[in-house]
């Protein structure tokens, strides 16, 4: 496998799942009933942003330790729209959607953060930071 060099956290992989995530989310909340506007389908898209936001605040911060803290926070974001995904599943009005698309790209998402933080070392992190 070759070693690609990560010029941009739009070159993360995890950066570009995400991404994917946001626009799936929106596809699916854009079929929740009205009333949720304000509810659930803000508070999914919301925490859908929040993941390569984070992700790339982190890898624009200062120093490795603030990349490590975005990382998380977008791995907490993660957590947070797969609660309000399961939650969704769950009511009448919503819970007969396809949800798949989302399920995989959520997934993805999480698990690959997980790895990242997990073996996250300061030493192989570039100096760039675009």
């Amino acid at each position: 496998m070759t070693n690609k060099t990560i010029h941009s956290y739009k070159d993360l992989i995890v950066w570009q799942r995400s991404v994917e995530l946001i626009v799936a989310v929106y596809e699916l909340t854009e079929k929740f009933p009205r009333e949720e506007i304000y509810g659930l389908t803000s508070q999914m898209r919301r925490a859908a942003i929040f993941i390569p936001s984070n992700i790339a605040e982190g890898r624009f911060r200062g120093t490795k330790n603030d990349y490590l803290h975005y990382l998380r926070v977008a791995y907490g974001s993660g957590a947070e729209l797969e609660t309000q995904v399961e939650t969704a599943k769950r009511l009448s009005k919503t819970k007969n959607l396809n949800y798949s698309k989302v399920d995989s790209l959520l997934g993805e998402t999480i698990k690959i953060l997980n790895v990242m933080i997990r073996n996250f070392n300061p030493k192989r992190l570039s100096s760039q930071r675009s």
